[in-house]
């Protein structure tokens, strides 16, 4: 049970991060400038709190399915999952400080270009949740047949 738990808060992270990159992130990059800002910073705060937990409650249910099973695929998962958080801490976060840092109604003229490179880290967000689902997925499969 804690294994399933594990792998629906992983791949609940990862849906909301694909959402994120095929949906929200293009209909902001449509926005003219000032818009983009105004729409990305709520959405982030927002965006930042579910997934900081999913990631969180997913990596610390991994690391039970693993305590109680003994499966190393476990703390793979766990690892992929909670390797979002030393990435979005140090690769995403200086761009985020960027963008915060932007006046919404006097965007800098480098605001879509740091729009764009956050949609593209981003998007490796989705790739740590897209495998730990998928690690998680393996870990789990001898036990349902």
């Amino acid at each position: 049970m804690i294994g399933l738990l594990a792998l629906s808060s992983a791949a609940i992270f990862f849906g909301a991060a694909i959402y994120i990159n095929i949906a929200e992130q293009p209909a902001r990059l449509k926005l003219d400038d000032r818009a983009a800002l105004m729409q990305w910073g709520p959405a982030y705060k927002r965006g930042f709190a579910m997934q900081a937990s999913l990631a969180v409650v997913s990596g610390l249910l991994g690391l039970s399915a693993w305590w109680l099973s003994g499966d190393l695929l476990w703390v793979l998962g766990a690892a992929f999952i909670l390797a979002n958080w030393p990435y979005t801490v140090l690769v995403i976060m200086p761009v985020n400080r960027r963008l915060e840092a932007m006046v919404a109604d006097n965007p800098h003229s480098e605001a879509r270009l740091l729009l764009v490179q956050w949609g593209k880290l981003h998007a490796w967000r989705s790739v740590l949740g897209g495998v730990a689902t998928l690690v998680y997925f393996l870990a789990l499969v001898p036990t349902v047949s």
